[in-house]
């Protein structure tokens, strides 16, 4: 039987800390343990009732939800869901992300609405998903000690040949990109398509910031995108992206809400078959953490069409839910953990 996850909710407004506990109470498997005003009183609250999660907002008086996550973190890592209205176009999110917050869920409007129930399902996923990351996975991103990277068991690449490399990433993704892109050098020889889960708004700010850190182009992709070596296309929130090539043979991006039926848009589904269909055999896809299962389905297009798959380790996922799917799926063709990972990257796309 699943185990029930306790719940800390620090919001400075006590309608919404009120809401929150009545969303997480319809899972039978949440119990609400306590709510705070601020972070002070959420510091002494996680002593005392030692939650398995926390629900954040980021903007509240006398102590703020930064000040909260640098000293909590520093004294024992929680697993810690931001909830918590756009500040400086989406920045304070993401800086949340590196602060050691594990996921973070956009509230629609500070207001006492009922608006904030709009979030109710995807919020309880995100805390039960929460729930299940490693405390030792849970760091600031300055304090993210990676190892040196060990070589790869060498293997053949004969008839490999890789012409895009496409990832699908989740819960942990802002993170583990971070590390990843930047370790791909400028002179990378194919060009790079990801489908991270985000909401809406937050692509664009996240892509400039990989752009930033990265000795590749990293841009969130537009209608029409060029797809071409050196640079990393990120998959706009709220849109698919899938890819045509036109009659000079040149691949650009398509973007559309279509198909409707998909638990997530953009989809790395979507774009994985997309990539089966257009490169054929010359797809390398990489699932990495996220919970959920989403990139089986587009995996079994890219192995049907004779690619290659890499999945992410459960060592060093913050969720080990994709990868996981592709793994018991059959469809993984290597397991690599994210300190590996550029590196198995480059084996099969330099060959």
């Amino acid at each position: 039987m699943e185990e029930i996850t306790r719940v800390l909710v620090v919001d400075d407004s006590a309608y919404v800390r009120k809401v929150i506990k009545q969303i997480l109470d319809r899972s039978p498997f949440v119990e609400v343990v306590g709510t705070a005003k601020d972070g002070e009183e959420a510091l002494e609250m996680v002593e005392r009732l030692k939650p398995d999660v926390v629900t954040l907002d980021l903007i509240m008086p006398n102590v703020d939800g930064f000040e909260f996550l640098r000293a909590q973190m520093a004294r024992r890592p929680v697993p810690v869901v931001v909830v918590s209205i756009a500040h400086e176009g989406g920045e304070q999110a993401l800086a949340a992300l590196d602060a050691g917050a594990v996921d973070f869920l956009q509230k629609l409007t500070a207001l006492a609405t009922e608006k904030i129930f709009d979030i109710a399902d995807e919020l309880i996923s995100k805390v039960k998903a929460a729930s299940k990351v490693p405390l030792n996975r849970i760091k600031p991103k300055d304090d993210r000690a990676i190892a040196p990277p060990v070589p790869l068991v060498s293997k053949s690449r004969q008839d490999i040949r890789v012409d895009l490399v496409a990832i699908g990433i989740s819960t942990g993704g802002p993170q583990a990109l971070s590390y990843l892109i930047p370790s791909l050098s400028a002179d990378f020889p194919v060009p790079v398509a990801i489908v991270l889960h985000m909401p809406v708004g937050y692509t664009e700010l996240y892509a400039r910031r990989l752009n930033q850190l990265s000795q590749l182009e990293v841009l969130e992709a537009k209608e029409g995108a060029v797809v071409r070596s050196g640079l990393v296309l990120l998959a706009p929130a709220g849109q698919h992206m899938t890819f045509v090539r036109l009659s000079g043979g040149k691949v650009v991006t398509h973007l559309s809400a279509r198909p409707f039926d998909t638990l997530h848009r953009p989809a790395a589904d979507v774009m994985f078959q997309s990539a089966a269909q257009v490169w054929g055999d010359k797809v390398l896809g990489v699932v990495m953490t996220g919970m959920g299962s989403d990139g089986k389905q587009g995996a079994a297009w890219i192995k049907s069409q004779g690619g290659m798959i890499l999945t992410e380790a459960e060592s060093s996922c913050i969720v080990y839910g994709m990868p996981r799917s592709v793994v018991e799926a059959g469809l993984s063709d290597k397991v690599v953990p994210l300190d590996q990972m550029a590196e198995a990257i480059n084996y099969y796309c330099r060959g």
